[in-house]
């Protein structure tokens, strides 16, 4: 019970970040994500759009069927991540052990800062308040002893709003048993809908159940996993050296698409924008991807390795047109995606008598590092793909 974790979650980012930066859409329903007219989903949408029952990852379609009224915004992905590291600043001022769960949440372990900044209520209203005047957004926070618990709690206190869960074992089972089981961490749709089957819909009627019947129905394992989260047990760790584990770009088109020459530009574009982020965080891929969905939405990958982890578009656009070349159109395409995976901030260098590939590699990044910092500077449209 001595460790302090607190969960950050921004209310509504990037829908928040909009209304921040436009103060005409503040108090209306703004949906981010693709537009209405198109195939595509909502990436997040504010309060206000959230009432008419729009949700991340709903269609567009569906979105704007249930708001019409709902005002669409394309993501704006620097502004974004500009909001997100002024966060993050603010996080590192109370504790250097930040885990990243996405550019809009985090935990934080400030078991060792309660002498400087007080206990763990204390640091999440500082915070708070710290985001909402150096930002100006909203954060909710959940505070407990581990990282279970504080995820709930900050679900439990948005929006704009601070939990800090109790933490006595009888405080724990109270806070528990009155939510459904797929509350738990790990219980995911399918899981949940076999526990109801079976009897078990709050998280009191596993605490209340019998192990060894638990066993039977889910395996050791998993009922292990389960009682222990029952009962709001959670050893992990704050993990601070996280590293993203891959980065992809997807397309989906207005019309299922035929044609292979604009499958494979479309298929270039999506490349140029891996590589600029892979360079951007300092990663090297050891792995290339193809995702393909068809008419009827079956989804196919394809991927392979690169000979070393390398970070620059032609070897991306190379490996990407051998996989995409590889495949039968067998249906017309829907979807169309490239992503990297193995990602490493050092290459491993292959031995070799000859420099010639290094110093060709070497040459390849360089011109890469170039074209990024002329996007920076004049703008994606004033410079052309390689």
């Amino acid at each position: 019970m001595g460790r302090c974790i607190l969960h950050i979650d921004m209310d509504a980012f990037f829908a928040s970040v909009e209304q921040r930066d436009r103060p005409e859409l503040r108090g209306k329903p703004v949906v981010v994500g693709s537009p209405p007219d198109q195939r595509g989903v909502v990436c997040t949408c504010s309060y206000e759009a959230r009432v008419f029952g729009i949700h991340s990852a709903m269609p567009s379609r569906e979105a704007y069927r249930r708001c019409p009224e709902a005002i669409f915004l394309p993501p704006d992905m620097a502004r974004y991540d500009e909001a997100s590291r002024k966060v993050f600043e603010i996080f590192e001022r109370f504790s250097p052990l930040i885990e990243p769960v996405s550019c809009d949440e985090a935990f934080i372990d400030v078991t060792g800062a309660h002498a400087l900044f007080g206990s763990g209520e204390s640091i999440a209203k500082q915070l708070r308040a710290l985001i909402h005047q150096e930002v100006n957004l909203a954060a909710s926070v959940g505070v407990a002893h581990n990282k279970f618990l504080a995820k709930l709690g900050s679900e439990r206190a948005k929006p704009d709003g601070l939990f800090v869960v109790p933490n006595t074992r009888e405080g724990i089972i109270r806070f528990l048993g009155s939510m459904k089981v797929g509350n738990l961490w790990g219980v995911g749709k399918v899981t949940s809908e076999a526990l109801v089957s079976a009897g078990y819909q709050k998280v009191a009627d596993i605490q209340k159940a019998d192990p060894k019947k638990l066993e039977r129905l889910f395996g050791a394992s998993f009922a292990q996993h389960l009682m222990a989260l029952a009962f709001g047990e959670d050893s992990r760790a704050v993990e601070t050296d996280t590293v993203e584990k891959s980065i992809s770009r997807e397309y989906t088109f207005l019309t299922d698409c035929s044609e292979p020459e604009e499958l494979r530009e479309v298929l270039r574009g999506l490349v140029v924008d891996v590589g600029q982020r892979v360079r951007q965080h300092g990663f090297y891929a050891a792995t290339g991807r193809l995702k393909l969905r068809w008419a009827d939405f079956k989804t196919i990958t394809r991927q392979a390795p690169f000979d070393v982890p390398v970070c620059d578009d032609f070897s991306f656009r190379a490996l990407a047109l051998k996989l995409f070349n590889a495949e039968s159109l067998i249906q017309p395409v829907r979807l169309i995606g490239f992503g990297v995976t193995g990602l490493t901030p050092h290459p491993r260098e292959q031995l070799t008598f000859f420099d010639d590939a290094r110093a060709s590699r070497a040459k390849r990044e360089k011109l890469c590092h170039t074209v990024d910092a002329l996007r920076a500077k004049l703008g994606d449209e004033k410079v052309f793909r390689l």
